[in-house]
């Protein structure tokens, strides 16, 4: 009897690459249905792909490598379907872009908006990668998942039809959660925040650090996770507005640390300048029943209602920002309400086994439309 065909998985990231994507992956492969390979496929050269059920693609060059002789497909965990230099965000303004993709307009906004490298060089490769997707896409028609609202209306406007696009928002495993995440009067009052993210500029550190030096209450202090080329000028920064006293820069973390971090903070700040696909550090928060002031940007208002489980701030409003930081230090029922609200969301909303659920669901459609044909 020939062995079952299996669902595998493919990205070429795993599993020595940190990030979203590898956590993703992996998190899948922990919680794999019997019809789901514990292989990952790095690469889809020299695959027999006649062999598999359907393969799950999380990179779009593997959209590339496709034979047709079996179903699959695409999660898009970034912006690079519908943007050319995959940011939708020009640096030298601090504002997203909403435009969709014209080459001409594409050029100018590297060139004079600073939405990806103004090397040409650069820019030709960042055109040959868009064009090599989009063609692969539409030869295959490939069925895409897209992790948020926002990223698929944008791959809407961009001339991907609504019927190859679905959104299936992540799940996220809710095990570690215990009673000992609660926020407590104690834990409130050390009024620590907290930064997890990679320190570049569109990530909107700059704009954290200038709205902490604005706070009423200074006594707040900020933990900041992560690792990023650029952490000296913001620490030439924070010294500049007298504030170096009160951030903590960690570096990278390990689960173990970062765990513990959450469980330190009043909130969590996300604070993205460029347009977030999704919210993944959102649900992070949630799980220790802390509440999320973030940017509305992207896909970010899809993780957080506004003043039910956190705060949204337009981004660069510095002022603003300093007001609600300051409101949830100088509030400890509004931030442990917030906190609890956001547990529930994240449980019903993005639990992981509803997640899979979802991801079954649309798998077994994709591979029955492809037997039909």
């Amino acid at each position: 009897m020939s062995k079952a065909k299996l669902i595998h998985h493919c990205y070429s990231g795993f599993p020595h690459e940190r990030g979203g994507i590898t956590t993703y992956v992996q998190t899948l492969l922990d919680n794999r249905p019997p019809n789901v390979s514990d292989r990952v496929l790095t690469s889809l050269k020299d695959i027999d792909q006649s062999q598999c059920k359907l393969l799950h693609l999380h990179e779009a060059k593997f959209l590339h490598d496709l034979s047709g002789e079996c179903p699959a497909i695409y999660t898009l965990h970034n912006h690079n379907a519908y943007c050319l230099s995959g940011t939708k965000y020009f640096s030298f303004t601090h504002q997203c872009c909403e435009r969709p993709v014209s080459y001409t307009d594409c050029v100018r906004g590297h060139i004079m908006g600073g939405c990806g490298s103004r090397r040409p060089d650069k820019i030709v490769q960042n055109i040959l990668r868009y064009y090599k997707e989009d063609k692969s896409l539409e030869k295959w028609k490939t069925p895409i998942i897209a992790i948020s609202y926002y990223m698929r209306q944008q791959l809407i406007n961009n001339g991907i039809s609504p019927e190859q696009v679905i959104t299936i928002r992540h799940g996220f495993p809710l095990e570690e959660n215990n009673n000992n995440n609660m926020l407590t009067i104690d834990t409130h009052d050390k009024k620590k925040f907290l930064f997890v993210g990679r320190i570049v500029p569109e990530k909107g550190i700059e704009w954290l650090l200038r709205a902490l030096a604005l706070t009423t209450d200074k006594e707040v202090k900020l933990d900041i996770s992560g690792e990023g080329w650029f952490q000296p000028q913001l620490e030439e920064l924070a010294k500049n507005l007298g504030i170096s006293s009160r951030i903590t820069w960690h570096g990278w973390c390990d689960r173990e640390k970062l765990n513990e971090l959450y469980r330190q903070c009043i909130a969590t700040i996300v604070c993205s300048l460029w347009p977030e696909p999704a919210g993944l550090v959102t649900l992070e928060a949630y799980l220790f029943k802390r509440p999320v002031i973030a940017s509305r940007v992207g896909g970010l208002p899809e993780y957080v209602i506004d003043r039910e489980t956190g705060i949204l701030v337009l981004a660069n409003d510095t002022y603003r920002l300093a007001d609600v930081i300051t409101e949830l230090s100088n509030n400890y029922n509004l931030a442990k309400q917030m906190g609890l609200n956001g547990h529930e969301y994240l449980c019903k909303s993005f639990n992981l086994e509803q997640h899979i659920q979802e991801l079954n669901k649309f798998y077994e459609k994709v591979i029955s439309i492809s037997l039909t044909r």
